[in-house]
C-alpha cells in the first residue's frame, strides 16, 4: 500500500472519529453557565437569645433563569465562635460581628451578620409574639373570629388591629376557661387551636411546634399584658424578589425579614401569611415554598403585621425557545420589550395604516376618521405620517372632551339634590375649559381640593357639594388622586393592604373642618375653611391628627388642613398621585392598565410592569403635568402599534402588550360615531341639536342607547362604572332598536350616493371606507352584491348592508 493511501485511510479515521467525538459532546446536555450567586437576607441582625434567622441561596442564569440551591451550598461563619448554621437557620452563641459566607459552583457569596445581646432571651409579648401566631394559624381572619360577630362565642378583631381589645377578651372573658394560668397546657386556646377539644375551625397548631411554645410560654408567664406598645413594624421585606423558574415543579424557598421602628429586624419567615395571585402558575405552601406550574406570571405575597409585599414569579416551559427582536422605538418599547423578554413572549408585528389611523382617532378624539382624512393618510408615503396624525389629532377639541367627559364620570359631577343642574353645568365648563386650555393636571387637583367661594362663582367647589360626608370625601379623594382603596380601612385594617384603621381616620381629619352655608342666592351654596373640627377614632375615641396616606404627620396648625393636603398630594413626595394619573391614561390607550383595575394600587394587586408604570409616571412629572405629551409618547410608541392579531407563543397574553387587545368603543363615543357616519343629530338636555353625547354636563342626562351601553351613572368613583363589557341587551338594541336602522333612513346617506350616480359595489366601497377605514375583501363584495341581487330590491339590499355594517364587530369594537 502507498504512503499516499496510508495517509488518505488515516485522515478519513480521523476525520470519522472527530465528527463521533462531536456528536458525542453535542449529544451531552451542555453545563450551564452561572451569571450571579446570591444569599438573602444580604443583611442579618440578631438582636437576643431567642431569635434566628432563615437564609436561602439563588443561582441565576444569563438567560434570567433562577434556581433555589440552598441546599447544594458550603455555609461556613468567618467567626464559628459567634454564631452556628444548621438547616438553613442561622443561631446566634455570642455578640459581634461576623460574615456569613455561601459558597457554591467556585462562586461565593457573603452576608454580613451583626449580633447583639445573644446572652439574653427575649420575653414573650402578647402583641409582638401571641398575635402573629393567632394570625398565621388564621384565628383572627373574617372567617373564623375575625368575623364581625366573632365564630362560636368568640370574637377576635380582624387581623389584630385591636390587640389591646382582643387581650381583654381572651384573658378576662370567659374566666379561667380561656386561659387557664394553674395548668397553661390545659386552656383553651391551646386545647381548641391543637383540636385536643372540639374545634370548629379544625387543628390549627401542631402540639410541641413553635407556635405552641410560643403561646405555652406567655401563659407559664401569667399571661401578661404588655407594659407599653411594642415597637411597630415599619417595613417588611421578602426575598427573593423575583423568581424565574423553569419547567414545572421547580421550587424556591422564601424569607421574610420585619424591620421595627426601633431598628430591630425579625425572622418572620413562620410568621407571615403566603398567598398567591395565581395557583395555576406558582403555588405557595404554608411555609412560603414555591412550586411553579403552568406557563405564566403569578405574585406570591406575604403578609405580616400590617405589611403585605410580594414577590414575582415567572413559570417558563423547559427547553422553550426564544428568539428576542433586537430593541426598537421608544422608551416605551424598551420596557414593555424587557418584559416580554422575560416571559419569553414573541411580539405581534405593527398594525396597518388603515387600523392605525381609525384606532388613533377614535382614542384621541372620540370619532371615526372622515373619509377625507383615511384617504389622505394611506396616500401619504412619510415615514413620519404616523407621528404627523398623532400631532393633529391632539391640537383637536375632541382631545379635551373625552378627556372631560372622563374626568367627569370620577368627580360625579352630577345634579341632584345638593347640587343644581346650574351648579352640575358651570362645574363641567370649569372643568372642559381647564382641560381645553392645558392646565396642567396636578393644578386643576390642587384647585379643586382648596375650592373656596360660591358653587356658581367658584364652579370647583362643587367638588365638596357632589360628596359632603367627610369619610366618605377621604375615601373619594385618595381613589380618584392615589388609585387607593381605603374604603376597608373604615371598620378594621385592611387585608390585603398596608392601610390601618390609623391612616384611614389620619386622612379623614384632612376634611374635617369644611364647612358650608347658603349664600344670599338661596340656589348656592358657599363652601369654606371653619378651622374647627376633627376626627375621633371609633376605637378609644381618641382625636386623630391629619396624616398623609403612607407619609407623615404635617403641621396643619393654622392652616387649611385641605392645602397642606394638596399640595402633598400633588408633589413628588407623594408616591401615588403620577403613577395613578399615567396609569389611567396608558389604559385609555391599551385596554388595560399597568396596574388593573386602575384605581386599585395595593401590594396584592400589582404593577404587570412596574418599571414601565415609573418611567411613565416619570415623565409625567418631567411634563409637568401635560397629560398631552405622556399621550404622545405613548400613541407614537410600538406598543401602541401593534397589531391586535396575536401570533403563536403569544395568544393568551392579556397583560403585557405583547400584541393590541380589542376593545369595544365606550358608549357616549359609540353613540357620537354611529351618528357621524350616518350624518345624524342627537338632542340632549342644555345642549344644541346635533351636540356629541361626549358634551353632555349633566350624569344625570342620559338616554337608552347610553345607558344600554354602559355610560357612567356617576354615583360613585369607581372607574368601572363607566364599562364597556357587551351584553345582550345592547346586541338587541343595535338589530331591533331604532340607533342603526333608524339612524340610516334619518340622515339619507344611500340616497345621497345613488343620486351621485354611484352604482350598488361603489355604494358598498363607501360604506366599509366610511364606517371601517377599509374597503372590502373581493369575498366580502361578491357576497353582499350576490345578497343584494337575491333581495329584489337594491334599496333594501343597500340597507341591509349598511346596518350589518353597523351591527359588525369590526365596527363597533376599535381594533
Amino acid at each position: 500500500m502507498s504512503v499516499e493511501k496510508i495517509i488518505a485511510k488515516k485522515t478519513v479515521f480521523f476525520v470519522a472519529l472527530s465528527c463521533c467525538l462531536q456528536l458525542v459532546s453535542f449529544a451531552q446536555d451542555p453545563q450551564p453557565q452561572w451569571s450571579a450567586f446570591t444569599v438573602y437576607p444580604s443583611d442579618i441582625q440578631i438582636s437576643s437569645q431567642s431569635d434566628s434567622q432563615h437564609v436561602i441561596a439563588v443561582a441565576t442564569r444569563p438567560d434570567g433563569i433562577t434556581v433555589d440551591v440552598s441546599d447544594q451550598v458550603a455555609w461556613r461563619l468567618e467567626n464559628p465562635a459567634l454564631a452556628r448554621i444548621e438547616n438553613l437557620i442561622v443561631y446566634p452563641t455570642a455578640d459581634g460581628d461576623t460574615e456569613l459566607v455561601g459558597a457554591w459552583n467556585g462562586m461565593e457569596a457573603r452576608v454580613k451578620l451583626t449580633l447583639t445581646q445573644t446572652a439574653t432571651p427575649r420575653t414573650v409579648s402578647f402583641e409582638r409574639d401571641v398575635m402573629p401566631v393567632l394570625t398565621k394559624s388564621g384565628c383572627n381572619t373574617g372567617s373564623c373570629h375575625g368575623a364581625a360577630r366573632g365564630k362560636d362565642g368568640f370574637r377576635l378583631s380582624l387581623f389584630g388591629f385591636d390587640p389591646l381589645g382582643d387581650y381583654q377578651r381572651i384573658t378576662r372573658e370567659i374566666g379561667i376557661r380561656r386561659v387557664n394560668l394553674a395548668v397553661p397546657d390545659q386552656s383553651l386556646i391551646l386545647l381548641k387551636a391543637t383540636g385536643a377539644v372540639q374545634h370548629t375551625g379544625g387543628k390549627k397548631i401542631e402540639p410541641g411546634s413553635k407556635h405552641y411554645q410560643t403561646i405555652l410560654a406567655w401563659l407559664q408567664a401569667g399571661a401578661p399584658a404588655d407594659a407599653t406598645r411594642t415597637p411597630v413594624v415599619t417595613k417588611v421585606d421578602l426575598y427573593p424578589r423575583q423568581a424565574v423558574l423553569e419547567g414545572e415543579s421547580s421550587q424556591q424557598r422564601l424569607v421574610a425579614v420585619a424591620t421595627y421602628a426601633d431598628g430591630t429586624q425579625r425572622d418572620v419567615w413562620d410568621l407571615a401569611s403566603f398567598t398567591t395571585n395565581n395557583e395555576r402558575t406558582a403555588a405557595v405552601a404554608f411555609d412560603g415554598r414555591i412550586t411553579s406550574g403552568v406557563r405564566g406570571e403569578a405574585f406570591v405575597m406575604a403578609r405580616f403585621d400590617t405589611h403585605t409585599v410580594g414577590t414575582q414569579v415567572l413559570a417558563l416551559p423547559s427547553g422553550l425557545q426564544f428568539q428576542p427582536q433586537p430593541p426598537t422605538g421608544n422608551y416605551i418599547d424598551g420596557l414593555v420589550d424587557a418584559k416580554l423578554k422575560k416571559l419569553r413572549l414573541p411580539a405581534s408585528g405593527l398594525c396597518t395604516d388603515a387600523e392605525f389611523i381609525r384606532r388613533a382617532t377614535v382614542d384621541i378624539t372620540g370619532l371615526l376618521p372622515t373619509e377625507e382624512e383615511t384617504q389622505a393618510f394611506l396616500a401619504n408615503a412619510d415615514p413620519n405620517n404616523r407621528a404627523a396624525l398623532i400631532e393633529s389629532l391632539l391640537a383637536r377639541k375632541e382631545f379635551s372632551e373625552i378627556w372631560a367627559m372622563k374626568w367627569a364620570d370620577l368627580l360625579m359631577i352630577k345634579s341632584k339634590n345638593e347640587v343644581s343642574y346650574k351648579a352640575a353645568y358651570l362645574y363641567y365648563n370649569w372643568l372642559i375649559n381647564q382641560i381645553a386650555s392645558n392646565v396642567p393636571i396636578d393644578k386643576i387637583v390642587r384647585d379643586l381640593l382648596m375650592a373656596t367661594g360660591g358653587t356658581f362663582q367658584s364652579p370647583a367647589t362643587n367638588f365638596y357639594q357632589v360628596e359632603q360626608d367627610r369619610l366618605k370625601m377621604s375615601e373619594n379623594v385618595a381613589q380618584v388622586f392615589m388609585g387607593i382603596r381605603t374604603q376597608c380601612a373604615q371598620c378594621h385594617n385592611h387585608p390585603f393592604d398596608r392601610w390601618t384603621m390609623d391612616d384611614y381616620y389620619g386622612f379623614a381629619a384632612f376634611f374635617s373642618q369644611v364647612g358650608r352655608k347658603q349664600s344670599e342666592d338661596y340656589r348656592q351654596i358657599l363652601v369654606f375653611n371653619t378651622f374647627g373640627g376633627e376626627v375621633n377614632h371609633p376605637v378609644g375615641g381618641a382625636v386623630v391628627k391629619p396624616k398623609f396616606l403612607g407619609g407623615v404627620v404635617p403641621d396643619t396648625s393654622g392652616k387649611d388642613r385641605r392645602a397642606v393636603l394638596a399640595d402633598w398630594i400633588t408633589s413628588t413626595d407623594n408616591p401615588y398621585f403620577a403613577k395613578s394619573i399615567a396609569n389611567r391614561i396608558w389604559a385609555h390607550f391599551t385596554g388595560v392598565g399597568i396596574v388593573d383595575p386602575v384605581d386599585d394600587f395595593r401590594a396584592s394587586n400589582p404593577a404587570s410592569n412596574p418599571e414601565l408604570l415609573d418611567a411613565l409616571a416619570g415623565k409625567l412629572v418631567e411634563y409637568k403635568y401635560d397629560i398631552k405629551q405622556l399621550v404622545r409618547d405613548i400613541c407614537n410608541s410600538q406598543t401602541y402599534q401593534r397589531s391586535t392579531s396575536p401570533i403563536e407563543g403569544n395568544e393568551q397574553d392579556l397583560r403585557n402588550y405583547s400584541h393590541g387587545l380589542v376593545r369595544r368603543i365606550p358608549s357616549e363615543n359609540l353613540l357620537d360615531c354611529i351618528s357621524q357616519v350616518t350624518q345624524t343629530k342627537e338632542k340632549f338636555r342644555g345642549l344644541p341639536l346635533g351636540a356629541r353625547a361626549v358634551q353632555i354636563a349633566d350624569g344625570a342626562t342620559s338616554n337608552y342607547f347610553l345607558t344600554t351601553f354602559g355610560r357612567s351613572a356617576r354615583t360613585t368613583v369607581c372607574a368601572d362604572e363607566a364599562t364597556t363589557d357587551p351584553s345582550l341587551s345592547q346586541a338587541l338594541h343595535l338589530i331591533n332598536g331604532g340607533a342603526v336602522s333608524g339612524k340610516i333612513n334619518q340622515g339619507g346617506m344611500l340616497n345621497q350616493w345613488k343620486q351621485q350616480g354611484l352604482t350598488p359595489e361603489a355604494i358598498i366601497d363607501r360604506i366599509y371606507f366610511r364606517c371601517l377605514s377599509r374597503f372590502p375583501t373581493e369575498p366580502e363584495k361578491s357576497r353582499l352584491m350576490q345578497l343584494i341581487q337575491e333581495s329584489g330590491n337594491p334599496d333594501v339590499g343597500l340597507h341591509d348592508v349598511f346596518w350589518a355594517v353597523l351591527n359588525s364587530r369590526e365596527f363597533i369594537f376599535n381594533h
